[in-house]
């Protein structure tokens, strides 16, 4: 028999069950797709019962896949995606309405409304956070003022809020039968809620947005065998399994590629762009737009903090050139499209479609296709969406190194991108570093997996999570530096015509 962990990787368009190896090496897995809603300009919406519908099914395939190797599940991890919040009725858990996604900017009045006196960084010193619609806590709010009947349960503490890391542990521990209503620290801390020294929810912020405590979860550790439940036998795993590991997706990526000493880095290239670099035991303060959070807290040991750089969309462009524009019919198509032209002719599209997030943080940004000409046609409109990636993450690279002054010199690499060598090789010659592919690619996934064996003994200690990690690719810088630096000049005037919109 095989002994191994399940990670459960709820993700922003789909949900993933994933068995691994001690080695860190995939031995089964399932996936579904969830439906993306679009009720109004700016909102976007997912049925939480169909993603916990989904997780059951895929945990389900997962393991039935499994079942030739004669698999043991030592423990199960979470990794989820942020922000995407959620409002449910504790004694039925049907969820009062559908999840406001992290990509959602319906907030952006109450956003403005808390900043009126203070500014936009209002609870920064706290929380680490601007306030934006991007954050958890106003889509609380929103819920709260909207949504009939939901303030009153809160007050009465029958309403219960959750990232989807709470909502699916809730049901995977029992639900409505003394399901565990908990979040890890990396999750609380994209909630602009939880203080960032004390790892607790302030309660002067919940006082000024009017949110309940009653409704909030527990926070936990995001590897803590003590603090959790087990999953119910009439669940999707049909025995009672440690839920024991929990981080917010980009945290667990973060894990997933062994970065645990300060001043290591990674970006994360999915639906959005998130690079995170960690900081060590401290938060550290950012000039330069971006975010301080949580980037892991093991047990009993010191919490480690990170920088973090978020894009908004990335993969997104590349699925909006696809459904809307029709250029082409799987997204993989859009490097062979991109590898028809040299380069993009002086086009650069601005893909602000909620807002742009760090290191600008302008909400009334919106996207852009600037230095068009007649010269230009679909080819080069796919090879400036790729770019448009690359010259985000140099953003936000740059905004770190001034926060820093570490001077990064190589960027680990996960997501669903990476497979695209076109953007990764102009990835390498934007920032002018060399860019590194891991071995094992699921690096959100297997994250979740190493928290929770860490917390039931399967793997040792971090160095044990060290040892699994291998290079797979190096993509080296070849660009002329007049050339790099002339085009990032004009990525800049690009960004700028985007501002003032709305």
């Amino acid at each position: 028999m095989e002994t191994c962990v399940a990670s459960i990787d709820q993700g922003t368009t789909s949900t993933r069950c994933i068995i691994f190896n001690k080695k860190g090496h995939v031995v089964s897995i399932d996936q579904r797709e969830h439906a993306q809603i679009y009720p109004k300009p700016g909102w976007v919406e997912h049925d939480a019962a169909e993603i916990w519908d989904n997780t059951q099914q895929v945990v389900k395939n997962a393991l039935l896949k499994a079942k030739s190797r004669d698999v043991q599940i030592a423990a199960i991890g979470l990794a989820n995606q942020r922000e995407t919040t959620v409002v449910w009725d504790k004694k039925t858990g049907k969820p009062y309405g559908n999840a406001i996604v992290w990509q959602d900017t319906r907030t952006q009045a109450l956003c403005d409304a808390l900043a009126r006196d203070e500014g936009y960084d209002r609870f920064r010193s706290h929380v680490g956070l601007p306030l934006n619609t991007y954050f958890a806590g106003p889509k609380i709010m929103w819920i709260l003022e909207n949504v009939t009947g939901v303030r009153a349960a809160a007050e009465r503490g029958e309403a219960l809020f959750g990232t989807m890391d709470s909502w699916l542990i809730w049901w995977l521990t029992g639900g409505p039968t003394g399901g565990s209503h908990v979040t890890d620290v990396t999750n609380a801390s994209r909630t602009m809620l939880m203080n960032l020294k004390t790892l607790d929810w302030n309660d002067e912020i919940l006082g000024i947005m009017k949110i309940p405590r009653a409704m909030l979860p527990d926070i936990v550790s995001s590897s803590d065998p003590q603090t959790w439940g087990a999953t119910v036998k009439n669940g999707p795993f049909e025995e009672a399994i440690p839920v024991c590991g929990d981080l917010g997706d980009q945290q667990a990526a973060l894990v997933g590629q062994a970065c645990f000493a300060p001043g290591d880095v990674k970006n994360t290239y999915g639906t959005g762009c998130f690079m995170v670099l960690n900081t060590g035991t401290e938060p550290r303060a950012s000039q330069s737009g971006m975010l301080t959070t949580l980037a892991y807290k093991m047990g009993d040991s010191p919490a480690v903090y990170a920088l973090e750089g978020s894009v908004a969309i990335a993969g997104a462009l590349v699925q909006w050139l696809r459904d809307n524009l029709n250029l082409f019919e799987f997204s993989h198509q859009i490097e062979e499209m991109a590898q028809a032209v040299p380069d993009s002719g002086g086009m650069y599209v601005v893909p602000a479609f909620s807002g742009l997030y760090a290191p600008y943080w302008r909400s009334d940004a919106r996207g852009v296709i600037c230095g068009l000409t007649r010269y230009h046609n679909k080819h080069h409109i796919a090879r400036a969406a790729l770019e448009a990636t690359a010259y985000q993450t140099r953003d936000v690279l740059e905004a770190m190194n001034k926060d820093t002054g570490i001077g990064i010199s190589a960027l680990k690499v996960d997501g669903g991108m990476i497979g695209n060598e076109t953007l990764m090789q102009f990835q390498s010659d934007i920032l002018a570093i060399d860019i590194l592919k891991p071995m094992i690619t699921e690096t959100t996934a297997v994250g979740a997996a190493y928290a929770a064996g860490l917390a039931v003994g399967f793997w040792e200690n971090l160095e044990a999570l060290q040892g699994n990690w291998q290079l797979d690719k190096v993509w080296k810088p070849t660009m002329k530096e007049d050339i790099r630096q002339d085009a990032y000049k004009n990525w800049i005037k690009a960004v700028e015509r985007s501002f003032d919109w709305c």
